[in-house]
């Protein structure tokens, strides 16, 4: 495993230089290191690695969903609610209607294997999202308007809604039916998971700042373990609770950090906010390596040029329904448009659920399959790039308003 971890982090950590040196992003560095050191081209890395690759990758998203959280205004996010709300499922809605549409005639699938294969499509990357969101927060770029706090909360939503619908299309699928329950979790885990997150959020908040924390000197070190910690157990009660309650840790975890936030003196956040800036560095690492790890290049060739023009319509039919959110709001034309390429990028959820359909024995495993991999690779470097080369050009720097 160590060995494992040597090649993740300076093998990473030098395709990344290499890509920022082309004026590239380092991410598609990064996911280059893992699909060519993962176990389906060179296979270099150790099998106890790759068996805890999901729970690693969880705990770097979780860092940068807590530093999102963190930096995140609640009275900026107030004044883009609406399309906050929309950009959770519309965008999403769209693509998936577009493959229920076009799936059949390009890929010769039924309507529920091509709605599961939408569901798989349907989400876009926080991994990716993210941490550019908060890049944008942290040089205003496009703040004085919501934009990017906007996409930072659509994007986490996005995957709760999606998740449960591929959930219900693959029980669908199974012939296992759908229950009405299924899609009434879709509001019960997000309200559920931003209670959660908010009380947590304002316990720790009280916590530090009472006497026992000011007589025993609790270190900001400290206190981000604990943070860490509290996470962590948010997750972990999404999982414990899921046969009885349905809870998204994620977005408990995004709540808890904005409740802190809010609870907090200026000074502790901005460097609560610096130490997990710095602990990120490591993190981003980790996540989009072992993303690419995930990634199973042989299926691309059996997905071919139909799979690639499906993509490409069910993206502009995301990116429809991405304008259609901004409809009503301040945003001009640039501001929209940085919208729409920031909702392209796929990494995380497909990595993660492209292979349960194959795993289940359904008929469509294999092209679904196909299908993610093939997405994967064109919309994450495809969107990162649009973003890192556009937000210069498309937002404005709040102090310039």
């Amino acid at each position: 495993m160590l060995t494992s971890l040597a090649l993740i982090f300076l093998v990473g950590l030098s395709m990344a230089a290499i890509l920022k040196a082309i004026k590239l992003p380092r991410i598609i560095g990064m996911l280059i290191t893992g699909v060519v050191l993962g176990p389906y081209v060179l296979d270099l890395f150790d099998s106890s690695i790759l068996g805890i690759s999901s729970e690693l990758r969880q705990m770097a998203l979780i860092i940068i969903l807590i530093k999102a959280g963190l930096s995140l205004n609640l009275k900026d996010l107030k004044k883009v609610g609406r399309p906050a709300i929309l950009m959770a499922f519309v965008p999403a809605a769209f693509e998936i209607g577009a493959c229920v549409i076009f799936a059949p005639i390009f890929l010769k699938v039924n309507y529920i294997e091509a709605a599961i294969m939408g569901a798989v499509l349907g989400a876009v990357s926080p991994a990716v999202v993210v941490p550019r969101m908060v890049q944008l927060m942290d040089e205003k770029y496009g703040t004085g308007k919501g934009v990017p706090q906007m996409i930072l909360a659509g994007a986490s939503l996005d995957d709760v809604f999606v998740i449960v619908l591929f959930t219900a299309f693959v029980g669908i699928g199974q012939g296992n039916g759908v229950e009405v329950m299924t899609f009434l979790n879709i509001p019960i885990s997000i309200v559920s998971g931003i209670l959660l997150g908010a009380a947590v959020g304002f316990a720790l908040g009280w916590f530090f700042e009472t006497a026992f924390a000011h007589k025993y000197l609790i270190r900001n070190s400290i206190k981000v373990i604990i943070i860490l910690g509290f996470a962590f157990l948010l997750l972990a009660v999404e999982t414990w609770l899921k046969a009885y309650f349905s809870v998204s840790g994620l977005l408990a975890i995004m709540s808890m950090a904005i409740v802190l936030a809010m609870r907090s003196a200026k000074e502790l956040m901005t460097r609560l906010q610096e130490k997990f800036g710095k602990i990120w560095l490591a993190a981003e690492v980790l996540l989009f390596v072992l993303v690419g790890a995930a990634v199973d290049i042989r299926y691309t060739m059996e997905a071919g040029a139909w799979a690639l023009l499906l993509i490409a319509v069910c993206l502009v039919f995301r990116s429809v329904g991405v304008y259609l959110c901004m409809l009503g709001t301040k945003l001009n034309q640039k501001e929209r448009l940085y919208c729409v390429i920031a909702y392209l990028p796929k990494a995380t959820v497909q990595a993660a659920i492209g292979a349960v359909p194959l795993s289940l024995g359904l008929p469509c495993g294999n092209i679904v399959l196909s299908v993610a991999v093939l997405s994967i690779l064109i919309t994450t470097p495809l969107g990162a790039i649009g973003m890192d080369l556009t937000y210069k050009k498309l937002l404005q720097k709040e102090e310039e308003e």
